[in-house]
């Protein structure tokens, strides 16, 4: 059974064509990552029922609640059954369906998946500074190497999320004498495309404004995408790279230089950036002007990370 579809029935005889519009932009709600993710979740979610000849759409609080419980028996993260949820009960408000998720069998189940299996993220390593210095590649003449040394540079220094870097467009960066002014046209938690413009410094020891330009350069990149493929010719593609690729490139590079890439991937640039800068003692408010976070309390992590030992209770009392 497939993941529902938006649809709006016309008890009035409302021309389709603007049935049709509404739904487009009801669908457009989510982002397109998300939408692709509840998709997949509700489809394994209705082959488990289809298994079992039990109803997806509408699905009783029962159901959902034993296919939670299967999925925590077979191992998957407690994260992940959340989304899992998430989905069966987006379809179901989407079909103005009553909603099995709210029923208390269910909410108890996730408590006790989680009071079992733990809630706590499965957090990937920062690529601090003194990382992404070892990490980066030198300005060879490899075309593939000026990529991943702009792509590692550029993403560290602007917190960039790995769907905001492959979005980047050649129009959305303006060159000054300072640095990079970067317009960022859509993030994780800027869903209206309300956008925002960030600085990105030129560096003393890695400038990520010059890998950028010396990149640009030798791929006679001059409008588009700013991030692609690069062929075994070690020429550039037209097309953009993908979310999963950015995180290839970190896990590669990582990998290169004796780090081991199991722990890092695509948010490993952004949280490196708020790791360092927190160590450095950056203020809050100069580090959410680069991340983009809306609230302080979501940096508190970053920063209590890189303060653990500084200025410690116990200090010199053993």
């Amino acid at each position: 059974m497939n993941a529902p579809v938006v649809a709006f029935p016309s008890p009035l005889a409302l021309p389709p064509a603007e049935l049709d519009s509404a739904a487009t932009y009801a669908r457009a709600e989510k982002a397109s990552a998300t939408r692709r993710a509840y998709n997949s979740d509700f489809q394994i979610f209705s082959a488990w029922c289809a298994e079992r000849a039990a109803s997806a759409l509408p699905a009783t609080p029962a159901a959902v609640a034993a296919f939670l419980a299967w999925e925590a028996e077979r191992g998957t993260k407690p994260s992940t059954i959340g989304r899992r949820l998430a989905a069966i009960r987006y379809a179901h408000k989407l079909a103005a369906l009553p909603l099995p998720t709210d029923d208390e069998r269910v909410r108890a189940t996730v408590r006790g998946i989680r009071r079992t299996h733990g809630a706590a993220p499965d957090r990937k390593a920062p690529a601090t500074a003194d990382k992404i210095l070892a990490m980066v590649p030198l300005a060879t003449g490899r075309l593939a190497d000026m990529r991943d040394r702009a792509l590692l540079l550029l993403g560290f220094a602007g917190a960039f999320r790995r769907s905001e870097l492959v979005a980047l467009d050649c129009e959305d960066i303006e060159e000054t004498t300072d640095g990079l002014r970067v317009t960022i046209r859509r993030g994780k938690t800027d869903q209206e495309a309300a956008g925002a413009i960030i600085g990105i410094p030129r560096g003393a020891i890695a400038c990520p404004v010059a890998a950028l330009r010396a990149w640009l350069d030798a791929a006679g990149i001059v409008d588009g995408p700013v991030f692609r493929p690069v062929s075994k010719s070690q020429r550039a593609s037209l097309a953009r790279l993908t979310d999963r690729s950015i995180a290839d490139i970190i896990k590669a590079h990582a990998a290169r230089v004796g780090l081991d890439p199991a722990q890092f991937a695509g948010h490993s640039l952004r949280s490196g950036f708020l790791t360092s800068a927190a160590a450095r003692g950056a203020s809050v408010f100069k580090m959410m002007d680069v991340s983009r976070h809306r609230s302080v309390d979501t940096l508190r992590g970053y920063v209590r990370d890189a303060e653990l030992f500084r200025d410690h209770a116990g200090a010199g009392l053993l």
